[in-house]
């Protein structure tokens, strides 16, 4: 962050006193960020990972990835799709690190159309977070407020035990259909 002193301390105490008041949830990739705001919980999105993972630091973890995705095997797509799901726990992991709360981890947007497969891409997502030995009650499932993804949701939540958050809500409706969702 950039500014002066004075006015860095007056930003750092605003946040402080915010804290006091609500749950602040960081939304990045940037472990830097994280460190430096101390957030309870973070949410990460496909655009911010891949942000992140442009940046030398976080090498390792695409490195990581890419050779998961290869290991597994299959096509070329599913190569890429198990690689960039073990990426997204990586970060996940990293960031679990540093925050006394929970992830949130993105479903694939392009399954929001299609209850079934959210659901299974949510509890390979689990089970890739559990690998990590990390619980699933640190981690928030984000699913698109759809009608499929709000169904998907209820299903992991009451038949699964898989916290999720809903996102791509940009109605009263979609709201109201979350709510009686559950």
């Amino acid at each position: 962050m950039s500014g002066s002193p004075v006015k860095r301390q007056r930003m750092e105490s605003a946040l402080d006193q915010l804290k006091q008041f609500t749950t602040v949830v960081a939304d990045t990739g940037d472990f830097h960020a994280i460190d430096e705001y101390k957030p309870q919980d973070a949410t990460t999105n496909p655009s911010l990972i891949l942000a992140a993972a442009q940046m030398p630091a976080y090498q390792g973890l695409v490195e990581e990835a890419i050779a998961y995705g290869r290991r597994l095997g299959g096509s070329r797509e599913e190569q890429i799709t198990n690689a960039m799901d073990k990426l997204f726990v990586l970060f996940g992991a990293e960031i679990l690190k540093k925050i006394p709360g929970r992830v949130s981890t993105e479903v694939d947007a392009r399954l929001s159309f299609d209850k079934e497969a959210m659901v299974a891409r949510a509890r390979r997502l689990i089970e890739l977070y559990q690998e990590a030995g990390l619980s699933k009650d640190r981690v928030l499932v984000k699913l698109s407020s759809t009608w499929e993804g709000i169904q998907a949701g209820k299903e992991l939540e009451e038949q699964h035990g898989i916290h999720c958050n809903m996102t791509l809500l940009f109605s009263f409706a979609q709201a109201v259909a979350c709510a009686e969702a559950g």
